[in-house]
């Protein structure tokens, strides 16, 4: 079964320091594993994305082609929330238009 949204969990939450904050995301590794309690067998990985000691291990179903790809994208939006909201337009409230 596939699903649209990593299943991970975040392995470590250690306190914010300024050097974590200031760490990309990157994949650490990849690696085939069993599929978890109650769900298929079909070519389950395991992924590991760190920034600076913080990590995620999350697992996902498909091949290591579609995996990688997946988790790539995930490192990008994850990489892109830390520099702050990207193309978003400052829109200010029109005047309110008088009643004649």
């Amino acid at each position: 079964m596939w699903y649209p949204w990593p299943m991970a969990q975040a392995a470590s939450t250690p306190a914010k320091s300024a050097s974590a904050t200031n760490d990309p995301f990157e994949i650490a590794s990849i690696t085939k594993t069993q599929a978890p309690a109650g769900m298929e067998a079909a070519s389950w990985y395991r992924y590991v994305i760190r920034q600076g000691k913080n990590t995620i291990d999350g697992r996902r179903q498909g091949t290591l082609r579609n995996v990688t790809k997946a988790v790539e994208e995930v490192v990008e939006r994850l990489n892109e929330r830390r520099m702050g909201k990207v193309g978003r337009v400052h829109l200010t409230p029109s005047p309110k238009r008088k009643k004649s």
